[in-house]
């Protein structure tokens, strides 16, 4: 069982790149695709059933490995240990590429940005997810009462040294050659105070990757996912749609999901 989707926070990543993969991968599959940042691989089967060829790549050796073991009956799949900030792939190469939740690990944010202009071909569309740096208060008001990075918890768990500014990263995109197509929040006041620090906390004890970095000890107890969706996701989409109801419009979220499409 995928245990991370029922939090409502990871759930709205999960489904913003579901319904964009229906959307523009429906009529016409993707021919090739790359999933920037695979980390467990808990996203490539579904990648994989909108493309013909996808490639996901990751700067974890363990990840890597665990996500072409659960996933080695997937044909069209492909896995590589790839830097996010120097990627090995030739320009123009992919139609598609998807990154959730990266770009806040990798340092430089702005220079990812443009590797993956450089890799998309014209035409092609990035999906992309990143914790933003106007969070709600309800979701961790120690960090936003001090305005900076006073404890690693709360917006700043997860590994997180830094937060994406959705202004700047629409410059970034535009200086690269690409246009937003679409800007959503995911993830607004509601999800927030359901979230609040606890889930840091549930990270760092129990995800064997925890800082999302490579070359981590590994843990005694550790939880992994499969690919199977629980039955109680139903109630994690009921609160995902009260949330967005209400606070689907607000300038604050915890995340943003970006849609951009390299101009011809």
């Amino acid at each position: 069982m995928n245990y991370k989707l029922l939090f409502p926070t990871y759930r709205n990543r999960y489904l913003f790149i579901r319904e964009n993969l229906k959307k523009y991968g429906t009529a016409k599959p993707f021919a090739s695709a790359l999933n920037l940042g695979t980390g467990e691989g808990d996203y490539d089967p579904m990648i994989a059933g909108f493309c013909q060829q996808v490639t996901a790549c990751d700067i974890n050796e363990n990840d890597i490995a665990f996500a072409k073991s659960m996933n080695a009956h997937i044909a069209n799949l492909l896995y590589k240990k790839e830097d996010a900030l120097n990627l090995a792939f030739p320009a123009n190469s992919f139609q598609l590429l998807t990154s959730v939740d990266v770009m806040e690990h990798v340092g430089k944010p702005k220079r990812m940005t443009e590797e993956i202009a450089r890799v998309l071909a014209p035409g092609g569309l990035g999906f992309i997810t990143f914790p933003q740096i106007n969070f709600p208060w309800t979701y961790d008001p120690i960090n936003r009462l001090m305005g900076r990075r006073a404890i690693a918890q709360g917006a700043y768990a997860f590994g997180h040294e830094y937060l994406v500014n959705p202004v700047e990263f629409r410059q970034w995109a535009a200086q690269y050659g690409m246009e937003v197509l679409e800007e959503k929040n995911l993830s607004g006041h509601l999800i927030a105070l359901l979230e609040m620090y606890w889930t840091g906390l549930i990270q760092r004890l129990f995800k064997e990757n925890a800082g999302n970095v490579s070359g981590q000890k590994e843990k005694a107890v550790k939880l992994r996912p499969s690919v199977k969706e629980p039955a109680m996701t139903l109630l994690t989409d009921a609160i995902i749609k009260i949330d967005f109801f209400f606070f689907g419009k607000s300038k604050y979220s915890v995340g943003k999901g970006f849609v951009v499409r390299k101009k011809s």
